[in-house]
């Protein structure tokens, strides 16, 4: 019978035991299942943010617009944080021409070159003297895990203009001021220099002439006015104005006796008025031949 006792304790608590480490194992098996999780959480939160610091960007999203006149250099910007090892490309969207990868360039036109300092963010691509078939866009890209990330420039080539106000001729009496003014447009950048030619004769320092001057007020519109005192009979010819950037421009000036002006104003409105009688003369028959 004590046997029997024995026994039965004995049984009873290797139950308990065997409960005790089945609830210790379900225990730590959650445990460690949470523990997974957490770490799992912990790890993509930590990857997706290392990620995002890594990931190349551009410093500046938007579409950059950049104006350039003919003949100058034109520098397209292209900043890109955390390049890493990967790759800068220009390509010329015209095209689909690849100019420049990295520091090497694969085109044959010299004009083409990638600018970049060593520790720099930014990857210039230099033009120098640009021509009219150099506008458009260009394109600044890296390549990444997700795909290709891409800058665009769009590049405007601007010719600057000069043109004298007035027609195409002056007409002043001796002894009055002859004026003229020289406009010079569409250049992002002032003329550096403006000259004055009377026929072939330059006359911006004319100190033989006297009473000549030149005053050029630099800005978007460059303005350059001529001023001649007492104008003369040798003061009449061809004037031109010549910008370091444009073409030149010219006006033809008459210089005059009061009287004779007025000559010149008849014979320019008789000589008006002979021809619309001589169209009358050409128009009439015409006009009886029609109605027969």
């Amino acid at each position: 019978m004590m046997m029997s006792s024995s026994y039965g304790v004995i049984f009873f608590c290797s139950l308990l035991i065997v409960k005790s480490l089945q609830d210790n194992g379900k225990r730590e098996v959650s445990t460690h299942r949470q523990t997974g999780e957490w770490n799992q959480q912990l790890w993509y939160s930590n990857f997706e943010e290392y990620q995002r610091l890594t990931e190349p960007s551009f410093d500046n999203n938007t579409v950059s617009n950049i104006t350039v006149q003919l003949g100058g250099t034109a520098f397209l910007h292209c900043r890109v944080r955390n390049l890493g090892e990967r790759t800068i490309s220009w390509v010329r969207r015209r095209d689909w021409h690849i100019l420049t990868s990295g520091m090497f360039t694969y085109t044959n036109d010299e004009r083409f070159q990638v600018l970049h300092g060593e520790g720099s963010d930014d990857w210039t691509l230099q033009i120098k003297y640009v021509q009219k078939r150099d506008n458009g866009t260009y394109e600044c890209q890296v390549s990444t895990g997700t795909g290709i990330m891409s800058h665009f420039v769009n590049l405007h080539i601007v010719v600057p203009e000069a043109f004298i106000l007035g027609s195409g001729e002056h007409h002043v009496d001796v002894g009055s001021v002859i004026s003229l003014v020289c406009m010079i447009d569409k250049s992002p950048q002032p003329p550096q220099y403006v000259f004055w030619y009377h026929n072939e004769r330059m006359i911006n320092y004319d100190t033989a002439r006297g009473g000549v001057t030149v005053e050029t007020e630099p800005g978007a519109k460059t303005q350059s006015r001529l001023t001649i005192r007492e104008a003369q009979d040798t003061d009449s010819g061809n004037y031109t104005c010549s910008a370091s950037n444009t073409e030149p421009a010219s006006i033809f000036v008459f210089v005059s006796e009061g009287d004779k002006m007025a000559a010149i104003s008849r014979r320019k409105s008789s000589s008006g008025s002979g021809v619309d009688v001589m169209l009358w003369f050409v128009i009439l028959p015409l006009l009886a031949i029609a109605t027969r």
